[in-house]
């Protein structure tokens, strides 16, 4: 674990920025003219909300709170999940929370999920000027960076003004890792102006310190009651299979596999919850393609007794496709994207079926496997024999599903280590304020 510099010393190692770091400064420095056009282009294809555009050039409608505050940034949907209970473990210590993600998904998901008094904004786009009107606003009195959210402007001006940051839930790909030896001299530069890099697993451990991944410390999703039990009811006592976090080719295979059990298993539902939810009706025409039929939840259509293929095109209801379906799939792993976080439906007793291309978990995978806990499959027939093989054989299944629970159990305590390193920091900010010494940071 890489202890906090001197701040004079700081301040000396901000200076030194090798050229590649230099250069990413001046070339984003200039392209502020571009950056209205830009956003004008992300907002025609749904990737901004145009009520907070200015946000993305570092404005806020929001006032900073009095005293100390954490600022938290996360990337996208799984990284803002995974520091749900972080972010109810800081506030628990009376110090006030600001989180940043950069996707409308997470910023909806944030309404939805925070609490009233934790305050959300989008990251500023990388460019000085912006990142400079962000911090100049918001002050904050540390900074903590989720998984590998690598901002350099972000972080070159965070540490000039002597905000501690650290990386939480650091993980490197080995894809990344790769691309990171092209520049070394640059990843070790922002590297470097992190007080603690705290890594997921054995493998980031290698470029990290450890504390474990705070994803398996998360708890299970929740689900609407009124919504499951109209579901449940929709269902009866017909066989459910599902397919989690989809992406495009995957949702072809799914119905490939259902039209293979079918058969077998009459009146076999199959549901499939794609990663992003507005690709919902090029699912149902994919169905329909195929000659079955489908229902859409994104319309509030219930699966009916003929209904074949249930689309779950809707945002945040995982929890309840994990509580109807006994067997997973979890998408991003057939096809090569790396595979999608596969904890909350282990602890919801899912048994889980997954694909070789799996990089982005492979720790918590590996751990699955090994126990007994979930299954690889290299391609749509196999699949559909594991699938088949565990609708037949509802014991194995489920325990399959107990070992993964039980592995899930095994492998958390991320969360406790992780609020261990930040307590010296949330202590200090506490005794400042017994001090009387609570006004806001003075980074500037």
């Amino acid at each position: 674990m890489k202890l906090s510099t001197a701040p004079a010393e700081s301040a000396i190692v901000a200076e030194r920025l090798p050229w590649t770091l230099h250069a990413y400064h001046l070339l984003t420095a200039a392209s502020v003219p571009l950056a209205d056009a830009m956003l004008r282009r992300r907002l025609k294809r749904g990737k901004e909300d145009d009520q907070r555009l200015p946000e993305r050039r570092g404005e806020s409608s929001l006032p900073r709170p009095d005293g100390a505050l954490v600022w938290l940034h996360c990337s996208s949907v799984g990284e803002f999940m995974s520091t749900l209970s972080l972010i109810e473990h800081i506030r628990a210590r009376a110090v006030a929370v600001l989180v940043t993600t950069g996707t409308v998904t997470s910023a909806a998901l944030a309404q939805r999920r925070l609490p009233p008094s934790v305050l959300h904004q989008f990251v500023p786009i990388d460019m000085p000027q912006f990142v400079n009107r962000f911090l100049d606003h918001w002050r904050p009195s540390l900074a903590l960076f989720v998984e590998s959210e690598l901002w350099p402007n972000l972080i070159v001006a965070s540490a000039k003004r002597n905000i501690p940051l650290i990386l939480v839930n650091g993980r490197v790909s080995e894809r990344s890792y790769r691309r990171w030896r092209l520049a070394p001299g640059m990843i070790g530069s922002l590297l470097s102006r992190f007080d603690l890099c705290l890594a997921q697993s054995a493998e980031d451990a290698a470029r990290y310190a450890t504390t474990g991944n705070l994803k398996l410390d998360v708890p299970a999703p929740p689900a609407d009651p009124e919504r499951l039990r109209a579901l449940q009811s929709a269902i009866g006592a017909r066989r459910v299979i599902a397919a989690a976090s989809t992406h495009p080719g995957e949702e072809a295979a799914l119905i490939d596999v259902h039209r293979r059990l079918m058969h077998t298993f009459p009146g076999l539902l199959t549901v499939l919850a794609p990663r992003h939810p507005d690709r919902g009706p090029a699912i149902g025409d994919m169905a329909r393609a195929a000659g079955l039929k489908f229902a859409l939840r994104s319309r509030n259509e219930l699966p009916n007794p003929l209904t074949e293929i249930y689309v779950a095109d809707t945002l945040g209801e995982l929890g309840l496709v994990y509580r109807i379906a006994p067997i997973v799939f979890l998408g991003g792993s057939l096809v090569r994207h790396g595979g999608q976080n596969p904890i909350e439906a282990a602890k919801l007793g899912a048994a889980i079926v997954h694909g070789p291309h799996i990089w982005n978990f492979a720790s918590i995978y590996t751990a699955l496997d090994a126990a007994g806990g979930a299954e690889l499959v290299t391609d749509t027939g196999k699949l559909a024999v594991r699938i088949g093989a565990w609708l037949k054989d509802g014991e194995a299944r489920h325990r399959v599903a107990q070992t993964g629970y039980r592995a899930m159990s095994t492998l958390a305590g991320a969360l406790d280590r992780t609020m261990a390193a930040l307590d010296p920091y949330l202590m200090q900010f506490r005794l400042e304020r017994r001090a009387g010494q609570g006004s806001p940071a003075n980074h500037a």
